[in-house]
């Protein structure tokens, strides 16, 4: 069987804070094939971010990162930085959930396109120029060669947005992570911004990492799900595998707490009781226990492993599985 494209081993992210030591990132083991694509799924809190961050080698200057993350055969913890910027791009990009803080608001869409082509590529002004109409065109953005020459805050949001998809696939990423990407926008074009990015995946066989926050949306975009839940991964399963057969509690109610079109108008939604734990004190049991209808005295005492006992396939945390 071939290596993975991406292997993140027992990585962990630490930060100094006020109230002591914060553990966003809490040994997470997860691999990703190449021109596969993996869900990220968690409420806001969980570490998400925090471990595209740390893939990405963009942590907090404070931040303590231990494990690794292999990607093609490399640890990029212990890349040099010269090496981290040239792999970037060509090798690894990111879409962030806010195209107007990704984006620079002083220089023109071209500029922002063709310094990318031109650092990384090695391509003249001119083929820049024209690779990037080309890019933006294929992004859906009409008017191409006009758009060039505007800035930021003249286009709208998800036009900001597919311009960021657009600069991220310029250099034919191998691995594209997608962070929230559509968290900011209008419920039709969540759905335009996420049927781009599974084309331009199928199309280009990169390999993905969508995270987000709604269950929703990796269930027909994804191969495999994996559900964060305060820095750890809680259940990890092929998407079909996931939702035919929930093993954690704590992804049952991630699903049930989404709005549902057959819902009769004013029901109230089914919330998550309770409030995630304060990552600077880490509960002895299972970080889900305070907030499960399922827990006893077994999951505050002790926190279950990730594991696979019943050898179907899937891995969940929890000493009393659906």
């Amino acid at each position: 069987m071939s290596e993975p494209l991406l292997s993140i081993e027992n990585v962990a992210v630490e930060l100094p804070t006020p109230r002591g030591l914060l553990r966003a990132v809490d040994g997470v083991d997860l691999k990703v094939e190449a021109g596969r694509t993996l869900g990220v799924v968690g409420e806001s809190g969980c570490g998400k971010t925090m471990l595209s961050r740390a893939i990405l080698q963009l942590l907090p200057k404070r931040a303590a990162l231990t494990g690794r993350v292999m990607l093609g055969g490399r640890d990029l913890a212990r890349l040099p930085a010269e090496a981290l910027r040239k792999l970037r791009g060509p090798e690894l990009a990111v879409v962030f959930q806010d195209p107007m803080t990704s984006l620079n608001p002083v220089l023109t869409i071209g500029t922002q396109i063709v310094e990318t082509l031109q650092v990384h590529l090695g391509l003249s002004s001119i083929a820049a120029t024209k690779r990037g109409a080309e890019l933006l065109a294929a992004v859906g953005i009409p008017a191409p060669e006009q758009r060039l020459r505007q800035y930021p805050h003249q286009l709208s949001g998800g036009m900001r947005q597919r311009v960021a998809i657009a600069i991220a696939l310029s250099c034919e990423p191998k691995l594209l992570i997608a962070d929230e990407p559509t968290t900011a926008l209008d419920v039709t074009v969540q759905a335009q911004i996420l049927d781009l990015l599974a084309r331009e995946q199928q199309r280009r066989q990169m390999a993905m990492i969508l995270i987000t926050h709604d269950l929703g949306v990796v269930a027909g975009r994804t191969d495999e799900v994996a559900v964060m839940y305060a820095g750890r991964v809680v259940e990890r399963a092929p998407t079909r595998q996931l939702f035919a057969r929930m093993r954690m509690p704590y992804t049952e109610a991630l699903l049930a707490a989404i709005p549902k079109l057959d819902t009769p108008p004013h029901t109230p939604l089914p919330a998550i009781a309770g409030r995630p734990p304060d990552p600077t004190r880490p509960l002895p049991g299972c970080s889900f226990a305070p907030r499960c209808r399922y827990a006893d005295d077994a999951c505050e005492a002790a926190k279950p492993p990730l594991a696979d006992p019943e050898k179907a396939g899937g891995l969940y945390a929890c000493w009393h599985p659906l």
